[in-house]
């Protein structure tokens, strides 16, 4: 076990631009250690950042489009789990097959305005963009024990604001955790003769009633035709297959990548 002090000099040698395996050499503790700590206590080191809904008037985060791009990819594949520090760790994962999915859930982390740092976890098949800080559940209050479906899910009044201020990149948010850009085809007589024809469509499948109602009133307001498509065991699926709608999201949502 390390005190403090010897876990702060160490974030301090880091912090002058020395590398893991300098900074181990030194003082003797193991890079993984170093690591973990980096991730863990170096916002703490920089906590003098005010959280916006810590403040004395409360106000949205400072980039409110932004947050609503990370707030449809937390509530998709993100989770804010207690830290034994005493804060909470940001959790969002994301398939190595979508390196430019990675790249904007980090700097939407990175924006989120509570002085954290992010690091990538590598697991098997993903990433999970990380982060360590006091204030996750103040920029999202939906965070709580168990599985989202298991729990009501529900935006408050000044989250609702910002997705009717950003509704493209709520659903942005929520097509790059849980939806998929896919081209569909069918088939069908011409002239007697059976032709096979293909169309893109976008899918979101999500557990949670109350998500994908999040999901299908924010497509309402912004005009695209959805219809609910075959469900699973569990999950719901939604899917947007008309023409025009297809045309508005590949416009503003896009496919991962």
């Amino acid at each position: 076990m390390y005190d403090l002090v010897a876990r702060k000099r160490a974030l301090a040698l880091l912090a002058q631009g020395r590398s893991l395996h300098s900074v181990s050499k030194e003082t003797g503790i193991s890079r993984s250690a170093i690591r973990e700590w980096r991730v863990r206590l170096e916002p703490l080191a920089r906590s003098s950042t005010e959280c916006s809904r810590c403040a004395g008037e409360p106000r949205p985060p400072a980039d409110p489009a932004a947050y609503a791009y990370l707030l449809g990819l937390y509530l998709g594949d993100g989770c804010v789990s207690p830290d034994p520090h005493g804060g909470f760790v940001l959790r969002i994962a994301c398939a190595d097959a979508w390196p430019g999915l990675i790249a904007a859930c980090r700097t939407a982390v990175a924006g989120a305005g509570v002085g954290n740092s992010v690091c990538l976890v590598r697991k098997q098949g993903c990433v999970m963009v990380s982060s360590y800080s006091r204030h996750w559940p103040c920029l999202f209050p939906q965070h709580g024990p168990g599985k989202k479906h298991d729990r009501r899910i529900v935006l408050e009044a000044w989250q609702q604001e910002i997705v009717d201020a950003h509704p493209w990149e709520f659903l942005r948010g929520l097509f790059h955790s849980d939806g998929c850009r896919i081209t569909n085809w069918a088939t069908r007589l011409v002239g007697g003769v059976r032709k096979r024809y293909e169309y893109p469509r976008y899918f979101f499948t999500n557990t949670s009633a109350d998500i994908v109602r999040l999901c299908t009133d924010t497509l309402d307001a912004v005009g695209v035709a959805w219809k609910r498509a075959r469900h699973g065991p569990r999950a719901q699926n939604v899917s947007v297959a008309r023409r025009a709608s297809v045309a508005l999201m590949d416009l503003y949502v896009g496919p991962k990548y």
